[in-house]
């Protein structure tokens, strides 16, 4: 196979403000960070000379978008035929410029952060930096979009969906996380920091009212609706404008539908390509760190859902609902631009145990009745089988709530055998106990990793799965009275460096809703977790280290990979790659979908990372095409299709914004074969142009 590399290719031309009028930005632009006055962006005075250096980074870390099973929904029906927005990671590198203390923080668009890519990512930049970036001070996280591609983890479970072990897409999330902290690092230059706070309201909705109803009036009455509606954006500043930003706001990315087979960003990517590219024209092919980078992190998101009706979403009405909710949290983090917020100042630092989540014996002070109480082997309930009837349902005969059959069983069976599962698990319906399974082959992971990281006054407590915003906010109680920071300032960073599933309060556990369900280790799992956190802030708090505790094993020799990859492309009889089966009409107008057909190859061959599939071209006075839009660009979308046993269709759609630009334009696909002897060869084929009036 062909291994050397599409050089990349910068735009000639990119899409500017009156192409996007159509898409409701003029407002947006208002507000950009690029464009805003000193005053809109002023800190209090003590960001001043923070003494902080600062560096940001995107990669692009999409994997496989065809014939491989997409992860979050659990269907095994849900296989990628294509893309609509690229996956990319960020990073921003944050070092105290007196200390030389630094943490490396990696918002990926990715369904989760398992812990073989925490491995991996921790490898190379071990081997780049040596000693400078480790376990201790590296936070990455996922934003959880339900329409990317699996097949990356080393434990069995979450590659069940994706007939194994798909090392394609392990690898271009591996990388692309890494390239963007390597952008991070070489980007560090001296910068303000400053955080502030806001409400977002109809952006989500609590999909288990049942489970959340059942917390005691203290937690209850923080939410008064049910939902978390706090959002925080912390901004990049240099010369007093804002070149980054990071924002934390919970809802699930599960705006795109289950039915949906083209991968996807989500809301929460949306809105990072929303500030990046429709209103800073960010160009993420070119060379170089852009003007700005923005992030859109997840935090205690358990359960929130962006599907206000409480109704699984539809495709293709699913498009528009992930850009409007992404549009919301985008605008919401963009107003803060305009606030003067606090200016962060002193130490950087952070602190990272690994806890066998197992086996933990949790302490009186933090069960709620005053005594001991332990956690056990994970167990998957039968609710979690049901998946969330809200959002995505997974299996047929399953239901959230009571599942009378499994009950018995577990009841009869299972903790009759065991009764330190009835201890952790009950009232939980076992449906599978996995943590027997897990004696014979890794299927989830058991020794977990728990963070937190010191940004100035702000505290993210590094946490490996989906927080519900009630459990999020004892655990961030729990930080706030030790380190004495405002409640406000102290966040849950979920999905974050590996992935353990959900975790509930004990009341909420009870119900056994999905999340309750999810709640692997039982009953006693937040509060092992509040004990883990209150050990994590006394040593951030007095300086002191802890033991590291147990790291969980390299599994990476013991990956199962089932299914095949591509053998062989042809193009249809009597075409050759490239070909255009179906051309586009003759003249559009904006609004209009222009579509192309050609004879293509399978995307797997080539998965163009850092790259793209297609070119949107326009041509300029002097006769030559400049580009517009690539498979990046929320108006483009690339489906792939199997013709027979080894042809491909490859259709290119292009959504025309309105305020485009009158002139002729064409469709470009670039395309890679395979042959028999494994030689990829590259192609090109390009639509008869057309034009836009």
């Amino acid at each position: 196979m062909s291994t050397e590399r599409r050089p990349v290719r910068s735009r000639r031309t990119v899409l500017r403000a009156g192409a996007l009028t159509g898409l409701g930005l003029a407002g947006a632009q208002a507000v950009a960070p690029g464009r805003a006055t000193a005053a809109t962006t002023a800190a209090t005075p003590d960001a001043r000379n923070a003494g902080f250096l600062v560096g940001r980074g995107i990669a692009d870390a999409t994997g496989e978008v065809a014939e491989v099973g997409m992860m979050g929904y659990g269907r095994f029906d849900q296989q990628a035929a294509g893309l609509h927005t690229r996956l990319r990671a960020r990073a921003f590198a944050v070092a105290e410029e007196a200390s030389g203390r630094r943490v490396l923080l990696i918002v990926a668009d990715s369904p989760m952060i398992f812990g073989s890519v925490h491995q991996a990512v921790l490898r190379r930049l071990a081997e780049a930096y040596g000693g400078l970036y480790t376990e201790q001070n590296v936070l990455i996280t996922a934003t959880h979009t339900h329409a990317g591609p699996g097949g990356y983890s080393h434990h069995l479970l979450y590659n069940t969906t994706t007939f194994g072990f798909h090392r394609k897409t392990f690898e271009a999330v591996a990388d692309g996380l890494f390239e963007a902290a390597q952008r991070a690092h070489d980007d560090l230059a001296p910068s303000e920091l400053v955080v502030s706070h806001g409400t977002l309201n109809g952006a989500s909705v609590n999909r288990s009212r049942t489970a959340f109803d059942r917390n005691p009036k203290a937690d209850r009455d923080h939410f008064p609706d049910a939902v978390d509606t706090h959002t925080t954006l912390l901004r990049v500043e240099r010369a007093g404008r804002a070149v980054g930003a990071v924002n934390w706001f919970p809802v699930h990315s599960t705006s795109m539908s289950g039915d949906n087979r083209l991968i996807s960003a989500d809301n929460k990517g949306y809105a990072a390509y929303h500030w990046e590219r429709e209103v800073n024209d960010v160009d993420y092919l070119a060379d170089g760190t852009p003007a700005f980078v923005s992030a859109f992190a997840q935090t205690n998101s358990g359960d929130m859902s962006p599907n206000l009706d409480l109704r699984p979403p539809t495709t293709p009405e699913d498009f528009a609902a992930t850009r409007a909710n992404g549009l919301q949290q985008y605008e919401a983090a963009a107003a803060q631009v305009r606030q003067a917020g606090t200016g962060l100042s002193g130490p950087v630092d952070s602190r990272l145990v690994y806890v066998d989540l197992s086996d933990v014996a949790v302490r009186p002070e933090f069960t709620g009745d005053g005594r001991t109480h332990r956690t056990s082997t994970p167990c998957i309930g039968a609710s979690m089988a049901a998946g969330s009837m809200e959002d995505g349902p997974a299996f047929p005969g399953f239901e959230e709530g009571e599942n009378p059959f499994w009950d018995a069983i577990s009841d009869s069976v299972i903790y009759t055998v065991s009764p330190e599962l009835r201890q952790a698990q009950a009232p939980k319906d076992v449906f599978v106990p996995i943590g027997e399974m897990n004696r014979v082959y890794p299927w989830v992971q058991e020794r977990v990793p728990v963070m937190l990281v010191r940004i100035g006054g702000l505290y993210l407590i590094g946490i490996p799965g989906e927080v519900t915003v009630c459990a999020g906010l004892r655990l961030r109680r729990t930080v706030a009275g030790i380190v004495g920071a405002d409640l406000d300032d102290v966040l849950v960073a979920g999905y974050a460096n590996a992935y353990f599933h959900y975790l509930t309060t004990p009341e909420e556990y009870d119900a056994q809703q999905y999340e309750g369900g999810s709640t692997l280790f039982g009953r006693w799992q937040l509060p092992a977790l509040q004990q883990t956190a209150a050990d994590l802030a006394t040593a951030l708090r007095d300086g002191t280290d802890l033991p590291l505790g147990p790291k969980p094993p390299d599994l990476s020799g013991k990956a199962l990979s089932l299914q095949p990859g591509v053998v062989l492309d042809a193009p249809p009889l009597l075409r050759k790659f490239g070909d255009v089966l179906v051309p586009p009409r003759e003249n559009y107008r904006a609004g209009e979908r222009v579509e192309t057909v050609f004879a293509g190859a399978h995307p797997g061959n080539d998965l163009h990372r850092g790259d793209t599939y297609l070119e949107i071209q326009h041509r300029n006075a002097d006769g030559s095409w400049g580009t517009v839009a690539d498979d990046g660009d929320w108006p483009t979308r690339f489906h792939w299709k199997r013709d027979g046993i080894a042809a491909s269709k490859v259709t290119i759609t292009w959504d025309v914004p309105q305020g485009t630009s009158p002139g002729t334009y064409r469709i470009v696909y670039h395309g890679d074969a395979r042959s028999l002897t494994g030689t990829v060869t590259r192609f090109t084929g390009t639509s008869p142009a057309f034009t836009v009036r």
